[in-house]
């Protein structure tokens, strides 16, 4: 079978010649990988981690990031397997797995968060940091959060055809190869979501390099969504739930029956956007964050 080092992985010197930001990134070692990291800010302000979801990679960020570096010192890194990150082993891939490489992460850049937010799959290994003690931030804000199973029998069907998707070698590469334009943009519609043509050609990239499809598969094969629903009721961290209302990935509905498992959560339905509301309108996205973040006395009035 393949390894993700045969794969054909996103080359920062290809497809991060011009990746957003460029100026903000940096390349890190923690947990045995070499980690693809952006910080944006004043070293002094507190400190907010960034998670992106499954698929995705450090241009999740590229409206939101600088918008938050107003206030905070901003660290968004590349998921393992995603980008420009090394991938982890196989046997690293679980939930518990993701959460450990990310707290050896933050260990190694030695910046705890006050504010820990992560979009879709990220916002998962956020609250798993959480629970296991890894990250103790004020704040936790889950952009359209993958924190619960799909419904019904997608729970189950779901993982398992990711896991045989994940465990045929070729299929990375097949869809690396009719990854073109017009499929990212269906994908993304597909999730309720509207990007500008930068942002589209931004996944196509990733989506064209066989290694990034396989981290994704990875994560989505490997996950058990359903023990960390039965454990959020001891999240005691407050919680932020921003939702889109056109959200196709993830029912709107979801975050509501979430708030109601947690100790100290609230919804933000923000109508009008899908699963990639914090880039269809991270100026909207932003003024929710950053309101919670001054309520709770993490920022200034």
């Amino acid at each position: 079978m393949l390894s993700f080092k045969e794969l054909d992985r996103p080359d920062w010197a290809v497809e991060g010649r011009d990746w957003p930001h460029r100026a903000a990134s940096r390349f890190v070692e923690a947990a045995g990988l070499r980690w693809h990291v952006q910080e944006f800010g004043r070293a002094e302000a507190p400190v907010l981690l960034l998670l992106h979801g499954t698929g995705a990679a450090t241009h999740s960020w590229r409206g939101l990031a600088p918008l938050l570096a107003q206030s905070f010192f901003v660290i968004a890194p590349d998921l393992p397997g995603h980008g420009f990150t090394d991938p982890l082993p196989d046997s690293g891939l679980s939930l518990p797995g993701m959460a450990r490489a990310v707290a050896d992460l933050v260990a190694a850049l030695g910046r705890p968060p006050v504010v820990a937010a992560g979009h879709s799959a990220g916002a998962a290994v956020l609250a798993r940091m959480c629970l296991d003690g890894a990250i103790a931030p004020r704040l936790l804000v889950a952009f359209n959060g993958a924190l619960a199973p799909l419904p019904g029998a997608a729970s189950l069907l779901f993982p398992g055809m990711a896991r045989l998707l994940f465990l045929n070698p070729f299929t990375p590469k097949i869809f690396a190869w009719t990854a073109d334009r017009s499929a990212a943009k269906r994908l993304i519609e597909g999730t309720g979501s509207r990007l500008d043509p930068q942002g589209v050609d931004l996944y196509r990239r990733l989506f064209a390099r066989a290694g990034h499809v396989r981290g994704a598969l990875g994560m989505m094969a490997n996950w058990d969504l359903a023990g960390l629903h039965r454990a959020l009721p001891g999240l005691t961290t407050r919680t932020l739930l921003i939702v889109g209302g056109d959200d196709r990935a993830i029912l709107p509905d979801t975050a509501f029956t979430l708030r109601d498992r947690l100790p100290d959560a609230r919804v933000a339905l923000i109508r009008g956007l899908g699963h990639l509301a914090h880039e269809e309108a991270p100026e909207r996205v932003a003024e929710v964050l950053l309101e919670e973040a001054r309520s709770l006395g993490v920022l200034g009035p």
